[in-house]
C-alpha cells in the first residue's frame, strides 16, 4: 500500500500523503480503532469517506502512531497523547497528515476546481489576483490560499474566526513554494509559516505556527 508522498519539513516535522487507490477491504487489515473512531466510521455512508478515514490510520502508522495514540477535542481538533502536533486532511482519493514534535501544524488538501472562483469573495479580496495570466492561474492561487487559511483555522481552532477578515496570507509568487500569514483575531496577533506542493491537479498546503508568535 503505497504512501504517495512524504514532506520533510523540517527535522522535528513530516507531513505524508496517501493516495487511496485500495479497497475497503485492504486498507482494514490491521487496523485497530477506538470505540469513538469505530462508531464514526460506522456511521459513515460514503465508501470513499471510510476508505479516506482508515488510509489516515495507515499514515498515522507510517508516523509512529495508532488510532488510540490520539483523541478529538470539542472543536473537532486532533491531539496527540504524547504532546506532539497533528492535523489530518482529505480530498476526494487524497490523504494527508503533519507530525511534528515541536511546532503547531495544520494541512490541507484540496481539488483545484473552478467552483472555487464563485466563492472567492467569501475568503480573500479577489482584486488581489486580476494580475495573473489566465483563469487557469487565479484558480491555482486561489487554492494555495484557500488551502493556507484552512490550515491556520485548523491550528486557532477557534468559534468565529473568519477566513475573510482575521485570515491574511501575503502574497506569493507560484515558484516560492511558501509565503507566510497571520491571523488577528479579539486583538491577539500571530504568525505562522506555509508551504504549498501541487500534483495531480490537487494543493497541498501546510502551516506551522511560528515562535513567538
Amino acid at each position: 500500500m503505497p504512501i504517495y508522498k512524504t514532506i520533510t519539513v523540517s527535522p522535528t516535522t513530516k507531513a505524508h500523503i496517501w493516495k487511496v487507490e485500495e479497497p475497503e477491504e485492504q486498507l482494514s487489515r490491521g487496523i485497530v480503532l477506538t470505540p469513538h473512531c469505530q462508531k464514526r466510521i460506522d456511521g459513515m455512508k460514503s465508501e470513499i469517506h471510510r476508505r479516506a478515514f482508515l488510509s489516515i490510520r495507515h499514515l498515522m502508522d507510517e508516523a509512529g502512531y495508532k488510532d488510540h495514540d490520539m483523541y478529538y477535542d470539542d472543536f473537532g481538533k486532533p491531539h496527540l497523547k504524547d504532546g506532539n502536533h497533528i492535523s489530518i486532511t482529505h480530498s476526494r482519493n487524497y490523504t494527508g497528515i503533519i507530525v511534528s514534535s515541536t511546532d503547531e501544524v495544520g494541512i490541507d488538501i484540496e481539488m483545484q476546481r473552478d467552483k472555487i472562483l464563485r466563492i472567492a469573495n467569501k475568503f480573500t479580496p479577489l482584486e488581489e489576483y486580476r494580475t495573473l495570466a489566465n483563469t487557469e492561474a487565479i484558480i491555482r492561487k486561489l487554492t494555495i490560499v484557500w488551502g493556507a487559511k484552512e490550515s491556520l483555522y485548523k491550528i486557532y481552532a477557534e468559534q468565529g474566526l473568519s477566513f475573510l477578515k482575521h485570515i491574511d496570507v501575503m502574497d506569493f509568487a507560484f515558484d516560492d513554494k511558501r509565503t507566510v500569514a497571520q491571523i488577528l483575531y479579539k486583538g491577539n496577533k500571530s504568525h505562522y509559516e506555509v508551504e504549498f506542493t501541487e500534483f495531480d491537479g490537487f494543493t497541498c498546503v501546510y502551516a506551522l505556527r511560528m515562535m513567538g508568535g
